[in-house]
């Protein structure tokens, strides 16, 4: 089986940087679990789809074998720098490259020294990767790109791993209902900014702990567009397509407010 093991997760550092306030705290210690499970599946390499790195002309891949460095997050930076250390499958990065190309999507490869780096795939790498001890091949979330393009993205990576004969982790990075507070909160009373995206987000999670695909296929358009959902929610799609369109059932390790947007952690069983 090449993917070994498959997550939504947020991509705000807030857990990360400020884990000592209990809403965000909590998706901490669910970030740590899906760690705990990613690293029990034995991976050769982690996947990892970013709503937030934005491409615009075509599908980037990064594939400069190492990345170093500090990065401040365009809206939480009062809250501290995120230094990063990761390490590039540059094999698989470059076929998934040749592939996207091959199958009529415009692809090309990213090998810059101080290439600025996303805040998502920071988080991914420092509650998944703890210690950089996988290579991780990161692609990029392209604007145009729709859900059904999205998910071919997924397919295509999935395959290419399986021709290399890689074990893969595949990660969507993205959040659930895309409301934030526009003014300033008591950050330990986060909430979901509003009881109709709440309870949206809800009813998706518990359709994905039920491995309901086709339910989740036909509520998502409407779920998108009443929860704001954040991209599009292409990060599940990027996710459902590696995946091969299926899986029995999820794990919902961790739901809860990122200064009013809705964050989860699941995890999705084969």
């Amino acid at each position: 089986m090449t993917v070994v093991s498959a997550f939504l997760v947020p991509g705000s550092p807030l857990p990360h940087v400020r884990r000592d306030n209990a809403p965000w705290g909590s998706l901490a210690d669910a970030l740590d679990k899906a760690g705990q499970a990613l690293r029990i599946s034995n991976p050769d390499t982690i996947v990892v789809y970013s709503t937030q790195w934005i491409a615009v002309l075509d599908q980037l891949w990064q594939t400069r074998p190492h990345l170093q460095g500090v990065h401040v997050d365009e809206n939480w930076h009062e809250y501290g720098d995120l230094p990063f250390d990761i390490t590039i499958d540059t094999e698989l990065a470059e076929a998934g490259v040749s592939a996207t190309n091959e199958a009529g999507i415009k692809s090309k490869g990213v090998n810059y020294d101080q290439f600025p780096i996303d805040t998502g795939t920071i988080v991914v790498s420092k509650f998944l990767n703890t210690g950089n001890t996988l290579p991780l091949v990161i692609t990029s979330n392209n604007v145009y790109h729709d859900w059904g393009k999205t998910e071919e993205l997924g397919r295509i990576a999935a395959e290419q791993a399986g021709k290399l004969d890689r074990k893969i982790a595949v990660v969507g990075v993205g959040g659930l209902s895309g409301s934030f507070f526009r003014h300033s909160i008591d950050i330990a009373e986060d909430r979901i900014a509003s009881e109709t995206e709440d309870t949206s987000n809800k009813k998706i999670l518990a359709l994905m702990e039920q491995g309901d695909v086709d339910q989740l296929l036909a509520q998502c358009p409407a779920y998108v567009a009443e929860a704001r959902v954040d991209m599009g929610f292409k990060h599940f799609a990027f996710i459902l397509g590696a995946m091969g369109g299926k899986f029995s059932h999820a794990v919902v390790h961790g739901y809860a407010p990122l200064y009013g947007a809705g964050g989860a952690v699941v995890e999705f069983l084969a």
